[in-house]
């Protein structure tokens, strides 16, 4: 079954609502789809597979936090594109992603199941962690989705957290670890490099004069890791190029705004448009200021001889 992402109940209805087959299912955001995300989702699917069901994912955009406490919303890992092709290499059949409002955010716990997990997608198992909350005010426990569960005629699932050193793997943790540019540590977290993606954008000029020519992207992630000079993977018309990546603000030429640039290595195109994605795998160093364009030159020039020296022992990427 090719994966599909549907919006309304009428969408999941028409695509699903005729067959005999009902939904193993779990519900969540899923930012990062980290290790923790991937262990459920892999449950989901096995339930699926064993019991000849549809297996899914009821997600929410925008994320709840930005509607109901905009001020300590989270900054999000992932863009909701990156979040469902995730989901989407987990073998997951469909998601349901639904549209987070003022008018969803007033739906009660179990208004919640019966519109949701029951009329629409038919469930059949739901899989969840120990602390989900649900329905208008977060009124809805686990122990009142058994019990609507036994009353509705699906079984409740609750999965334990995946632990790490004693620590439980969460979205925040991974953020923290991004924001400090321990990208290594948010890698292995995620069980994927952590990724941003966007257009490539045309720059100033002065890079490739003055120091090595670059790469642009104008980031669609919230999330970017701390100011300085990465080890990337930049994925660019299908292939996967080795690359150093600055972020910062390019404080040798007095800038203000963040920017992400990727030299490619043994990459001679000039391009100023398209699609990249920059995977992150090791911080080589802070962002500084330099004297000038030649100090600036000189160090990213050892950058790269680095950044070649970690590709050779490297694992090479997927690609």
């Amino acid at each position: 079954m090719a994966f599909t992402i549907l919006h309304s109940t009428e969408d999941w209805l028409a695509n699903f609502g005729g067959a005999a087959r009902r939904t193993a299912l779990t519900i969540g955001n899923f930012d990062g789809a980290h290790r923790g995300h991937q262990e459920i989702l892999r449950k989901v699917r096995e339930r699926a597979v064993r019991g000849g069901d549809v297996s899914a994912v009821l997600t929410f955009y925008p994320h709840p936090a930005r509607v109901l406490r905009p001020a300590q919303a989270p900054t999000l890992l992932m863009t909701i594109e990156q979040r469902l092709a995730a989901i989407e290499q987990m073998g997951i059949d469909a998601a349901f992603v639904l549209r987070f409002d003022g008018d969803l955010a007033k739906v009660s716990a179990e208004d919640f199941v019966r519109r949701f997990l029951v009329d629409t997608m038919q469930a059949k198992s739901v899989l969840v962690g120990g602390n989900f909350r649900f329905g208008h005010r977060g009124a809805g426990d686990v122990a009142l989705l058994a019990e609507l569960g036994s009353r509705y005629d699906f079984e409740v699932v609750i999965e334990p957290p995946v632990v790490e050193n004693g620590v439980v793997i969460s979205s925040t943790l991974i953020r923290n670890a991004v924001r400090g540019g321990r990208v290594e540590d948010a890698s292995r977290l995620l069980g994927r490099p952590f990724a941003l993606t966007g257009e490539i954008r045309p720059g100033t000029g002065t890079g490739r004069k003055l120091v090595v020519p670059t790469l642009n992207l104008a980031t669609e992630n919230e999330l970017v890791p701390a100011n300085g000079v990465y080890t990337t993977h930049v994925l660019l018309e299908g292939k996967v190029y080795d690359a150093a990546t600055n972020v910062g603000v390019r404080p040798t030429f007095d800038g203000a705004r963040i920017t992400v640039e990727s030299h490619l290595l043994d990459f001679s195109q000039k391009l100023t448009r398209g699609r990249m994605e920059v995977r992150f795998g090791a911080r080589l160093r802070e962002e500084r200021k330099f004297a000038g364009p030649e100090a600036l030159r000189e160090q990213v020039l050892k950058d790269i001889e680095r950044a070649r020296e970690y590709f050779r022992v490297a694992v090479p990427p997927a690609r």
